[in-house]
């Protein structure tokens, strides 16, 4: 989920977004192994293929722009980071939008009933162990997931400076030695970079 997170690179910047311009970071994008796991990514890899997974889920996400803006502008977030971090974690909702019984009786759901919402807080009790907030798509929902992001930011960010999104998906306990290491213990093994190159293509084409 998503609050078990790496932290790739939100430096402090001059345009507003005080935990960084997301455009400035060096990024990577997805391994093969996630591509090759998302059906209009296969074949691709690297930036491009952050970039084909991120066009695919645009008409998804902007269904919930609007509070996406919001949020982001309420916590100096840039909105194209946390569009990038629900294409990667729930496809801009499309992932979780059906139930899945037994272990998923309600929508809104994901990694068998560990994360929820857009952002897929984790409320497992063996891991992040967050409480729910608001209802999966909802504007409450979103800013419990940023305060948590902005909370791993802060306890990451004088230690490891570029190590920002990373711990969002593998928690700070997981972040280990150097930084071109920075997404060795996160899902697929490149969620930082992926996310911010799918947010670098929704700055350009999205928000």
């Amino acid at each position: 989920g998503f609050f078990k997170s790496s932290w790739l690179g939100l430096f402090w910047s001059k345009n507003g977004d005080k935990y960084g311009d997301i455009m400035n970071v060096k990024t990577t994008g997805a391994s093969k192994e996630t591509a090759d796991a998302d059906g209009h990514a296969r074949g691709y890899s690297g930036v491009r293929a952050s970039e084909r997974m991120a066009e695919y889920d645009k008409d998804d996400i902007k269904r919930y722009i609007d509070i996406i803006k919001e949020v982001g502008k309420e916590n100096e977030i840039a909105p194209s980071l946390i569009c990038g971090i629900i294409s990667r974690e729930t496809r801009g909702g499309r992932a979780i939008c059906q139930r899945s019984p037994p272990i998923v009786p309600e929508q809104g759901w994901g990694d068998y009933g560990k994360g929820f919402g857009l952002m897929q807080v984790d409320v497992d009790p063996t891991g992040g162990n967050h409480k729910r907030k608001g209802k999966w798509d909802s504007k409450e929902h979103l800013e419990q997931a940023i305060e948590i992001l902005i909370y791993l930011i802060e306890q990451i960010k004088d230690k490891f400076p570029k190590w920002g999104i990373a711990a969002y998906n593998q928690g700070d306990g997981a972040i280990h030695s150097l930084c071109e290491e920075v997404d060795k213990n996160t899902t697929g093994k490149d969620y930082s970079n992926d996310v911010v190159a799918r947010a670098q293509w929704y700055h350009n084409n999205l928000v």
